[in-house]
């Protein structure tokens, strides 16, 4: 469970946050052993499933992300005050959910908590990622960095995801249309035929006789089917935007081969690029790996620079440390770090390799979505073919057997 409190340290300063514990008791002895002398402690409340599933239809766009990043990172180039900066911009924004997200914000800045722990507290707007980025930048008090850097990536997802849905969109309508099509000839059509079959004796060929059991089974049992699919896509939904969901989802990215040539070039991004940033920041190393394993916001990745950071305080050089996991990180990445350490320019080989990956995810992307369109159009061609030989063949067996 995770608990909301208000502490004071012993130099009596306020202090406010979050912590992760069983229960209260757990928390509150956690926070004790910080030399906290804690004020009040209360767990956050627990998001409902239909809040969950809900928050799908309420939530922000990645374009009105894009320009509260650009526009709050213009701001404080200016040198303007963080609070001040976010009050502006809470005024400027039209979308809803963002303009209660950033009131929010704000307020809770007001009250004590830094920018981190209050875009914390809006999770539901702000990611993990973003919310880890943005700790880092408290870190380096490279702040007004970040925030553009966050920009840019949130405006390269939202042109993946335009350029994506653009090259599926003639594909979906044909995918769409050929399932009705099917539909009406699964449930309506093939039954009507079936007797002329059976008097027939004809043998019937294997997909042909699945696709009359099916037109049967769905005809005879289409609200349970119904009721079925919903529930099974409201219960998916829920647990995916679980934590354990979530934790699956960012296994099948790491392993499922498609998904994997996207998504490694981009982890390695950010991984590359907020390393570098702690670094010039003055963090050590291994104190930097630990930070990073929080905003590359994947479960597995998490795990392995939790690893690596400990082999680096153990005495390993980080080159060495991340060799020993070429599954996900290429040879590149070492060979290039071992440079680097060589060099005493660790730093900017990180920037390096953050800049080698960000274009080769631009590759990768460009290539895999110019090859949407024909891959599908070949799938529902072979489908459409099972399909319409699935009743032509037995009807030609038994024009034949006249004949």
């Amino acid at each position: 469970m995770k608990f909301h409190y208000q502490a004071k340290t012993k130099d009596g300063e306020d202090q406010v946050g979050f912590v992760e514990a069983p229960n209260r008791e757990s928390a509150t002895a956690i926070l004790s052993g910080h030399g906290l002398f804690i004020l009040s402690i209360e767990a956050t409340k627990k998001e409902a499933w239909y809040e969950r599933i809900g928050g799908i239809f309420t939530g922000v766009k990645r374009k009105d992300k894009v320009i509260f990043f650009r526009q709050l990172s213009t701001l404080l180039e200016a040198r303007i005050p963080l609070n001040a900066a976010l009050r502006s911009l809470q005024a400027q924004t039209v979308n809803p959910t963002l303009k209660e997200a950033v009131f929010e914000v704000a307020e809770s800045i007001d009250s004590g908590l830094s920018f981190s722990q209050a875009l914390e507290r809006r999770q539901g707007v702000f990611s993990e990622f973003y919310v880890a980025m943005v700790r880092a930048a408290e870190t380096t008090g490279k702040l007004d960095e970040i925030i553009d850097f966050l920009a840019d990536y949130t405006e390269k997802e939202d042109l993946i995801a335009r350029k994506t849905m653009g090259a599926m969109a003639y594909p979906a309508l044909v995918v769409g249309m050929f399932g009705v099509v099917a539909l009406v000839l699964v449930v309506f059509v093939f039954p009507q035929i079936r007797p002329v079959f059976e008097q027939s004796g004809i043998d019937l060929p294997f997909t042909t006789r699945i696709l009359l059991g099916s037109g049967e089974f769905l005809g005879a049992w289409w609200p349970l089917v119904l009721i079925g699919v919903i529930f099974g896509g409201i219960v998916g939904i829920d647990y995916f935007r679980s934590k354990e969901g979530r934790a699956v989802l960012d296994d099948a990215k790491v392993r499922f081969p498609l998904i994997h040539r996207i998504y490694l070039p981009l982890v390695l991004t950010r991984f590359s690029y907020t390393t570098s940033l702690l670094l010039k920041g003055g963090i050590p190393v291994a104190q930097a790996l630990e930070i990073v394993s929080h905003v590359v916001a994947n479960a597995l990745y998490q795990e392995l620079l939790h690893e690596v950071s400990e082999s680096v305080r153990g005495g390993e050089t980080i080159s060495q440390a991340i060799s020993r996991y070429p599954d996900y990180f290429p040879k590149l990445v070492p060979q290039m770090l071992a440079v680097g350490e060589q060099s005493g320019q660790l730093s900017q080989i990180f920037s390096r390799v953050a800049t080698f990956y960000e274009r080769e995810a631009d590759d990768v992307i460009n290539n895999i979505v110019n090859l949407i369109q024909p891959l599908l159009i070949a799938v529902v061609g072979i489908f459409v073919g099972l399909l319409f030989a699935s009743i032509l063949l037995p009807l030609y067996q038994l024009t034949s057997s006249f004949g």
